[in-house]
């Protein structure tokens, strides 16, 4: 037969592959930013929400001050960056960290849906692949949506800051975008490499990542309440072992609103999740020891992070760090529990 009468396929697995890892480091990088504007209390500094326009920061000094004009009508400029003295200079730097947070968001949109535009054109997804792409492309827009929603709960009435529930469900779905571009390139690789079944999700994956989705949860609720400043001290909290909380409202109330309640499942639970994830990165170091040997050094890295958060009194760059090496764990789980649910 010649080469020019067999059916060759234009799909490019590999090209895919690698295009998707390279904008799950982007969320990576999206994650640290985000990190940062919050640590810095600068996400209430824009107070509108221009998909288009908002991309252009100010470029006179009476555009500078319409912005601050509009942050000085926010509750927290009323309550608390405002009676501690914060000019426009101050103002201009909270306004650059939350500019370029969702200026970075719109570069991951633009990094994501041109080339999925090319590769669609050009005929190079592999079958069965574009629906999911197509719900990645959708998870990152509700990402965008997600985050407005979080900014508006901060510029409520009298409210000094954002909704630690909308804090959440922004940052846990950028773990979950996060995780399904890692689990989606590895399976693209794995069909160029291999042309085996895609690997499937494993009852191990469910119920460690039931309990790493926990952990994740506490840990956006830690950010949203400023509950990283309860204690500074390891491992006993104000002297005790197990904290002191408010539960008039009742457990429930307690365990998504107190912040010494939080803080304190939130170092406790981690124990379980270091312990579920050793047990999965122990099943995976037959099949995919690289994968393995990432998660026991992450988990490492990632309790000594969080201890040293705690001690320094949420220092800045140590805290950043910690959501930094949470969102590579994220990472890590995903590559783990796509090696354990290989096809033999």
């Amino acid at each position: 037969m010649s080469i020019s009468s067999r059916s060759i396929s234009p799909a490019r697995p590999i090209a895919i592959a690698n295009w998707l890892l390279v904008v799950a480091a982007l969320v990576v990088l999206m994650v640290a930013v985000g990190g940062i504007t919050r640590l810095t209390e600068s996400g209430l500094s824009i107070t509108q929400w221009k998909p288009i326009t908002g991309a252009i920061p100010p470029l006179s000094e009476a555009a500078w001050q319409a912005e601050f004009d509009l942050y000085r009508r926010t509750g927290e400029y009323i309550n608390v960056t405002g009676p501690a003295g914060m000019d426009l200079a101050a103002f201009k730097f909270i306004y650059f960290w939350e500019w370029f947070h969702r200026l970075l968001g719109r570069v991951i949109g633009i990094a994501f849906a041109v080339p999925l535009a090319w590769f669609w054109v050009r005929g190079a997804i592999p079958k069965g692949y574009k629906h999911r792409l197509v719900a990645l492309l959708a998870l990152g827009g509700l990402q965008g949506v997600f985050g407005w929603f979080m900014v508006k709960s901060g510029l409520a009435g009298t409210m000094t800051d954002v909704s630690h529930f909308w804090l959440s469900i922004h940052l846990l779905t950028a773990f979950f975008t996060l995780g399904g571009l890692v689990w989606t390139a590895l399976d693209l690789r794995q069909l160029a490499n291999r042309s085996a079944p895609r690997s499937l999700w494993t009852v191990t994956a469910s119920w460690v990542g039931a309990i790493l989705f926990v952990q994740l949860l506490l840990g956006a609720w830690v950010a949203g309440l400023n509950a990283g400043l309860a204690s500074d001290t390891w491992p006993l909290m104000q002297g005790r072992l197990v904290t002191e909380f408010d539960a008039s409202g009742g457990v429930f109330h307690a365990i998504t609103h107190d912040p010494f309640l939080i803080h304190f499942l939130h170092r406790w639970w981690a124990w379980v999740a270091f312990v579920a994830l050793i047990v999965m990165a122990r099943r995976v170091k037959p099949i995919a020891r690289p994968a393995s040997i990432a998660m026991n050094a992450l988990l490492g890295t990632q309790i000594l992070l969080g201890i040293a958060t705690v001690i320094s009194g949420v220092d800045l760059w140590l805290a950043v760090a910690h959501q930094v090496v949470g969102a590579l764990l994220t990472a890590t789980f995903a590559w783990n529990a796509h090696a354990l649910g290989r096809p033999a």
